[in-house]
C-alpha cells in the first residue's frame, strides 16, 4: 500500500475488529488516532503496545481536524456521537469498518465467508492453509489465530479473505457487513436466526443471505453447505453465470480420541474435532480448491491447524477430565459445541455451562430458539448477569421461562458468577468434561483458574 502519510481517526477504536484495523494501518505507516468511552482487554494492551491507545477515554470533538483523510466509525458509536457530528460538519470522509476494508481491497480478489455459524473457523482454516503454502494474501477474521500477529492485514497482496458478518455496518449504514464487500467468491455455511435486534423476524434475517447470494457477480462462485436446508434453497437458485459449489461434512473417523479425515490417500490426523468442524473443513477445502490449492496440499496444511481462539479452546485436561471454552452463544453454535464434545468424549459425563449475554439470547421473543441445544449435556447450566439485562434495558427472564425455553426441567440456573464457579467445581469427578460457552466472560470469571480447580 502506498498511502504512508494518511491520517485516520477511529471512533470506537476499542472494538475487536476496529482495534485490529487500527493496528494494521499503524504498522503500514498511517498516522492513527482513536477514541472510545471504554476500552477493555485485549484491545487495551494491543493498542498500548502499538502506541495508539487514546490518552483519555470519552469523546472529544477536538480530535476531529480538517487534515484527517478518513474517519472510521465503529458500530458502538451512536448517531449523535460528538466526534461524528464534528466530522460531518467538516465534510470528512466517514467510513464504516466494512466500507473502509472494501475501499482498500478494490483491486484484490475478494473472498467472503458468511453464515450464522462456522465462519470464523472456516476463514481461519483458509488462512492457515494459504500461510502454510507461502501464498500472499490479506485478511479480516474475527478471532486471534496462532501464527498471525493481528486479525486484520492490508498490503499489496492480490487476494483478501474476509469473515463476512451479517450484522449492520454502522449506525449510519444499516447494510449488513457482508453485503458491503462485493465478493467474487462467497461462502454460506448455514442459516440460523440471530441478531433479533437488527432482524426482528426469521424471514427478514434469512433475506440478507438471499441478497448476499444475489450479489455474487457473473463469473463469480457461490460456495454453500448442502446439508443446511435453507442454505440449499437460497444458494441453490439459478443465477446466470454464477458457479455453484456445494459441500458437505468431510468423511472422518475417531480413534482413541483423535479425529482422522478419510481421504483417497489415507487418513489425516487432526487437532480439531466435532462433526461441525468437519463440515467447516469441507467448506474451507472447497474455497481453497477454487483458488488453486489442491486437495493434497490442503490436507498437508490442515493437519497442523489447531483452531481459532475461543473456538472449542481447551483450557486444561488430563486422562480423565477436560475443560473447554467456546464462543458459542447462538442456538446453532451451542448445539454444535455440545454435540462435538459429546462425540469426542462419548464415555464421559458432560457439564455444559452457557452464559446468556447477547441481546438475542436475553430476548423473550427469541429464547425459545434454544430448545434442544443443551439436550446432550448431562448437566445443563445457564447463567446470566442481571446487570446485563439492566444495561440493555431488557425485561427480566424467570426461571420457569428459561426451563421452558430449553425444554429441561433439570436446568441449573445462576445469576451470580461466584456461585456458578462453586457449583461447577463441585461437579468435578473422573470421566467428566466441562465446557464454558459465552460471547462474554461470565462477569469476569477467571476461566483458566476454574479449569485448574476442576
Amino acid at each position: 500500500m502506498q498511502h504512508k502519510t494518511q491520517k485516520v481517526h477511529f471512533i470506537a477504536i476499542g472494538g475487536s475488529v476496529m482495534h485490529n484495523l487500527a493496528i494494521a494501518l499503524s504498522q503500514q505507516g498511517f498516522i492513527v488516532s482513536g477514541s472510545d468511552d471504554e476500552i477493555y482487554e485485549p484491545s487495551r494492551t494491543a493498542l498500548t503496545n502499538q502506541g495508539i491507545m487514546p490518552q483519555a477515554t470519552g469523546w472529544d470533538p477536538a480530535r476531529i481536524t480538517p487534515d484527517l483523510d478518513a474517519v472510521i466509525l465503529g458500530m458502538h458509536a451512536l448517531e449523535d456521537n460528538p466526534e461524528l457530528l464534528k466530522a460531518q460538519e467538516l465534510g470528512l470522509k466517514i467510513y464504516s469498518f466494512p466500507e473502509y476494508i472494501n475501499e482498500q481491497a478494490r483491486n484484490k480478489q475478494r473472498i467472503v465467508i458468511a453464515g450464522s455459524h462456522g465462519k470464523t473457523t472456516i476463514t481461519a482454516m483458509i488462512l492457515h492453509v494459504l500461510k502454510f503454502h507461502n501464498r500472499e494474501f490479506d485478511y479480516v477474521v474475527g478471532a486471534q489465530l496462532e501464527g498471525f500477529d493481528t486479525a486484520v492485514k492490508l498490503s499489496s497482496a492480490p487476494i483478501i479473505i474476509i469473515e463476512g458478518d451479517e450484522y449492520l455496518s454502522s449506525k449510519l449504514n444499516k447494510t449488513p457487513k457482508f453485503l458491503v464487500y462485493d465478493h467474487h467468491i462467497g461462502l454460506v455455511s448455514g442459516i440460523s436466526w440471530d441478531h433479533i435486534n437488527a432482524f426482528p423476524t426469521f424471514d427478514e434475517y434469512a433475506k440478507q443471505f438471499d441478497l448476499f447470494a444475489d450479489v455474487t457477480p457473473k463469473a463469480g462462485a457461490l460456495v454453500y453447505c448442502e446439508e443446511d436446508s435453507l442454505t440449499q434453497v437460497i444458494c441453490g437458485k439459478e443465477r446466470p453465470d454464477v458457479v455453484r459449489l456445494e459441500y458437505k461434512t468431510h468423511p472422518y473417523t475417531i480413534e482413541n480420541g483423535t479425529t482422522y479425515l478419510t481421504t483417497e490417500n489415507g487418513k489425516v490426523p487432526l487437532h480439531i474435532f466435532g462433526r461441525h468442524n468437519m463440515q467447516n473443513l469441507a467448506g474451507a477445502l472447497t474455497v481453497c480448491k477454487r483458488i488453486g490449492i489442491t486437495a493434497e496440499k490442503f490436507y498437508e496444511a490442515i493437519a497442523s491447524f489447531k483452531g481459532a481462539s475461543l473456538r472449542l479452546e481447551r483450557l486444561n485436561s488430563n486422562d480423565k477430565r477436560s475443560v473447554y471454552r467456546d464462543y458459542a452463544h447462538a442456538p446453532s453454535k451451542v448445539t454444535a459445541t455440545v454435540d462435538a464434545l459429546k462425540e469426542k468424549y462419548a464415555d464421559r459425563k458432560l457439564v455444559a455451562a452457557l452464559e446468556l449475554h447477547t441481546f438475542s439470547s436475553l430476548n423473550k421473543e427469541f429464547i425459545g430458539q434454544y430448545s434442544g441445544s443443551l439436550d446432550k449435556a448431562d448437566v445443563a447450566v445457564v447463567y446470566y448477569n442481571p446487570s446485563t439485562l439492566a444495561h440493555k434495558q431488557m425485561e427480566a427472564i424467570t426461571e420457569d421461562e428459561l426451563r421452558t425455553a430449553f425444554e429441561r426441567t433439570d436446568l441449573k440456573l445462576f445469576t451470580d458468577s461466584a456461585e456458578l464457579a462453586a457449583f461447577l467445581v463441585q461437579q468435578a469427578s473422573d470421566n467428566m468434561s466441562l465446557v464454558l460457552m459465552s460471547s462474554g466472560n461470565f462477569n469476569n470469571l477467571d476461566m483458566q483458574a476454574l479449569a485448574q480447580r476442576f
